[in-house]
């Protein structure tokens, strides 16, 4: 049985980056004048986490943020890693994309699977997707620790 190749449906991809660049926006206002924020986040489990988003690089149309784990008051179990996201943010398209997860770099479009580092073949889509409902999240669930007006839950 011949199976199908992977396409890349670059329509849906182009408005999930977008929609992530609006959530960004919602929780980063103000990213041409400050270097970061911090946020408090509850857990579906009901504890706190801190992240912090960061801005690293300013140019004319794009801006490239990392957004970390900071703490957390929950002991994470030793093969668990706090999430690290790396992120090209273009903004004369609107759109925001991740460019780096964890210690992994250089995201293709897509993968031949099975691959050296065993990345699924829509591992950026899969990444993306996931950044999106992690940026939902933080809009419902969180607060600015660094701003004490700001206070998120906003709907989508």
């Amino acid at each position: 049985m011949l199976k199908k190749k992977y396409t890349i449906d670059l329509a849906g991809q182009m408005a999930e980056c977008e929609a992530n660049y609006a959530r960004l926006m919602k929780l980063l206002p103000d990213f041409e004048s400050i270097d970061q924020r911090l946020l408090a986040v509850e857990l579906p489990n009901g504890e706190p986490v801190e992240f912090c988003i960061e801005v690293k690089e300013r140019c004319k149309y794009t801006t490239m943020i990392d957004i970390s784990q900071v703490q957390s008051s929950i002991e994470s179990p030793p093969w668990s890693v706090a999430p690290y996201f790396s992120l090209r943010v273009y903004h004369d398209a609107q759109m925001a994309e991740v460019i780096a997860y964890d210690r992994h770099r250089g995201l293709r479009p897509s993968y031949d699977y099975p691959n050296d580092k065993m990345y699924q073949r829509d591992e950026k889509v899969q990444l993306n997707t996931f950044l999106g409902e992690w940026l939902s999240h933080c809009l419902k669930h969180g607060r600015a620790l660094d701003d004490s007006a700001m206070c998120f839950a906003i709907s989508e």
